[in-house]
């Protein structure tokens, strides 16, 4: 069985219009790379043909994926979700207790993720030490640069 993972409708919407395009554009994209190269001669010796079914074959495992991924895709109201604590979705304004360092993220799926944007993944070591906290609570969070004391200092969606 694979895992449910939760997206906010935005997500899930930019999900489907990436494979939407996948599936039309792409794949007439690589169609049409297919031929050009196959009218180039002789198969058993063309590198650019070799080249294209190869991209043609990366290109349906990443359809495939993205199928399998939608079909364990859930929304998540996020107007019935408890404020309390940090979950999936929550927006956490955290602060580094060493440093001083102020910072806010809010916690996605791992393909929404982008760290520019301040969204992180809920299975990156930050978000995991901080589900379940409650505002004032601090979490040691291990990460490759060492650990991290980390106060939670508001919680919101």
């Amino acid at each position: 069985m694979a895992e449910v993972t939760y997206y906010t409708e935005e997500g899930l919407v930019k999900l489907r219009e990436e494979l939407q395009y996948l599936k039309t554009e792409g794949r007439t994209k690589i169609a049409n790379a297919i031929a050009e190269a196959r009218d180039k001669g002789d198969l058993s010796e063309n590198a650019e043909y070799d080249a294209a079914k190869e991209a043609q074959g990366l290109h349906e495992a990443k359809i495939a994926k993205l199928e399998t991924v939608l079909s364990t895709a859930r929304v998540i109201d996020e107007s019935n979700l408890d404020t309390s604590k940090v979950l999936a979705l929550s927006i956490v304004k955290i602060k580094n207790v060493k440093n001083g360092a102020v910072m806010t993220y809010q916690l996605v799926s791992e393909t929404e993720a982008d760290f520019k944007s301040g969204k992180i993944s809920v299975k990156s070591p930050i978000a995991q030490g901080l589900l379940g906290l409650k505002v004032g609570d601090v979490a040691t969070v291990t990460v490759p640069a060492g650990e991290l004391n980390l106060e939670v200092l508001e919680i919101s969606r």
